[in-house]
């Protein structure tokens, strides 16, 4: 295995790698209805035909590239070739909306862009018609005719073979000018405000995060990886990409989220990324395939569970396992576990759990049968992993140890701060912000935590409002509620989410303006409880909802509303004496409304 080091770029490390391994598979991809693979020797000739037309395009170090795509080989070919000429790669979700797009090149003022589908193309040229210094957009599925400068992969790469006699020498020469400390990306993260922050990070930031999270997780050449969280999350970003590029692990990209069971039964992962929404939904899978069962397959079902969980309770607490136990959980993996285990592909080793909090009762759930998920934490800023569980001994509901070469301490307020080389290099033209979330040389992580008498850390609470969703997209509340109480029949709006599947809201109507629509529409109530409760009503304000936010991007959209007849107040407890909402005593009053607009769950 050859191991990432601090000392190199990761271009560099990538050479090593295609150098080393040459006709071994490093992707695996669904073509014509089978997956196939595609070689490093293949990889490493796309990339430096790319890095070639890069440089015919006059990409400058430093010069900003945005990567518009799926997850998909040419999204890792792209990022490489990129980084390979000295530019940064700038990733951006392909869900973004074209004002989201716009505004994202607007600051960093991108030269050239690589795109999946015509459909993103348009997003790409919609942005372009402000001032944007974008010159080339390169399509990797072109479906329609473009523009001269919207240029076809396979056009671009050929393109780039034709001109490698004339610009080997700059691209050798621009690879020896390469620094590990070098900015390798540019990650835009959303602030408190919804506005969205680039965050700087350099080749040494993901590798040392590499090197660390490879001394703790037991990844190796021999795993096969099925990615399907975003590349452009730096989670997946660092561990599904860099990591497995480290160890010469094979990456088999998802056809997309409806076809991960199935793709898991061609694949036959060994290790997985995930977010605790996708552990929810397979935790959901399985429960209501054990619901529709026979009477006898439950019975033996509850019975196996009932095993999993007291042999699991002695191997979290590194107690020897009881020999009856023992037999007990081997018979119980033979008839019921290893069914269950053979839906996720058969070889599955472990998972990963990034991105927000993963439930305790998931994790033990699932732990119980057998499959262990390794829950880790961390942010952009930090590349992104600070702690991480121990494969041997997971601690669920904590975050794990932190990882080698990583500090972390808590400040006095509870704020969990942490320094290393993994942190970033600061935010893209924010100074301010920048020396802010870097103060004393820690970086603030706007986290609320503790470490436990075992040494592991435990996250209690987000420092600010920013809701961070169960599928760990970053939701501003602030911005929905402004939009929400813009609406003349709306008087006040409340968002929540956080560590939820999605985001919901309570709205309080304005009292004047639903009387008189319920007079036009004769609908009966005398007072505005009975009216809140009227389905018509409810109907009317969704719609309206639904056009409100019809701009947002889909994660950041609410997904269902209710509707209270009681405004907040300062004399509820529920505004400050600025007439700020109280999150937490607004979330409290209303407990059970707000958990009533989510499915309810049951441990097995």
């Amino acid at each position: 295995m050859v191991q990432a080091t601090m000392h190199e770029t990761i271009p560099e490390l990538f050479d090593r790698q295609a150098a080393a391994f040459k006709q071994r598979p490093l992707f695996l991809v669904k073509r014509h209805g089978t997956y196939q693979p595609v070689t490093w020797e293949q990889a490493a000739d796309d990339v430096l035909a790319l890095s070639l037309f890069l440089l015919s395009q006059q990409v400058n170090p430093g010069d900003r590239v945005l990567l518009l795509c799926e997850n998909r080989p040419e999204w890792g070919l792209a990022d490489l070739a990129i980084q390979s000429i000295g530019a940064w790669t700038v990733p951006l979700y392909p869900n973004l909306t074209e004002a989201d797009v716009r505004l994202i090149c607007n600051d960093c003022q991108p030269v050239l862009a690589v795109a999946s589908t015509s459909e993103q193309v348009q997003k790409l040229l919609a942005a372009g018609r402000h001032p944007v210094a974008l010159r080339t957009i390169v399509v990797v599925e072109p479906t329609q005719q473009h523009q001269a400068h919207v240029l076809a992969w396979a056009a671009a790469l050929a393109r780039g073979r034709e001109m490698a006699p004339r610009l080997r020498d700059l691209h050798r020469h621009r690879r020896v000018l390469a620094r590990p400390e070098d900015t390798a990306t540019l990650i835009y993260t959303s602030g408190t405000t919804g506005e969205p922050k680039g965050v700087m990070l350099s080749h040494q930031n993901f590798l040392s995060n590499v090197a660390a999270c490879l001394e703790v997780i037991p990844i190796s050449g021999t795993d096969t990886h099925l990615s399907f969280l975003p590349l452009c999350h730096v989670f997946e970003r660092m561990a599904g990409w860099y990591l497995m590029l480290t160890v010469g692990a094979r990456i088999a990209y998802v056809e997309n989220m409806d076809t991960v069971p199935d793709n898991m039964q061609e694949v036959h992962p060994t290790v997985m990324l995930g977010v605790p929404r996708f552990f929810e939904k397979l935790y959901g899978r399985i429960q209501e395939g054990l619901r529709q069962a026979s009477p006898l397959k439950r019975r033996l079902a509850g019975w196996a569970l009932r095993v999993g969980r007291a042999w699991a309770q002695h191997k979290a607490l590194g107690k020897p396992v009881p020999p009856a136990l023992g037999l007990q959980r081997q018979l119980a993996d033979r008839l019921v576990f290893r069914k269950l285990k053979a839906k996720l592909g058969g070889r599955l080793r472990f998972f990963v759990s990034g991105s927000a909090p993963l439930a305790k009762e998931i994790g033990e759930f699932f732990y119980s049968l057998g499959v262990t998920i390794i829950e880790g934490y961390g942010l952009t800023e930090t590349s992104p992993v600070i702690a991480a569980n121990r494969l041997e001994h997971p601690r669920f509901g904590t975050v794990g140890l932190p990882v080698p070469g990583v500090e972390v301490r808590i400040a006095e307020d509870g704020e969990i701060l942490t320094r290393g080389p993994h942190v970033m290099q600061g935010y893209y033209k924010q100074p301010e912000a920048t020396a802010a979330a870097l103060a004393d040389g820690w970086f603030h992580t706007g986290d609320i935590g503790r470490f436990e008498p075992d040494g592991c850390l435990c996250i209690t609470d987000r420092k600010k409002d920013l809701i961070k969703t169960a599928g760990g997209k970053f939701v501003a509340p602030q911005k929905l509620e402004k939009l929400f109480v813009a609406d003349p029949l709306i008087s006040q709006a409340f968002v929540y989410g956080d560590k939820r599947p999605y985001c919901v809201a309570l709205l309080v109507p304005s009292a004047q303006a639903l009387r008189r629509y319920a007079e036009e529409q004769r609908i009966p109530g005398g007072s505005l409880g009975e009216l809140v409760r009227d389905q018509r009503v409810a109907d009317f304000y969704w719609a309206r909802v639904q056009e409100l936010q019809r701009e947002l991007a889909g994660f950041e959209q609410v997904k269902k509303v209710a509707l209270l007849d009681q405004e907040f107040t300062q004399a509820s407890g529920e505004l400050t004496p600025t007439l700020k909402v109280k999150r937490a005593a607004v979330a409290q009053r209303h407990e059970s409304l707000l958990n009533s607009l989510y499915p309810s769950q049951a441990v097995g």
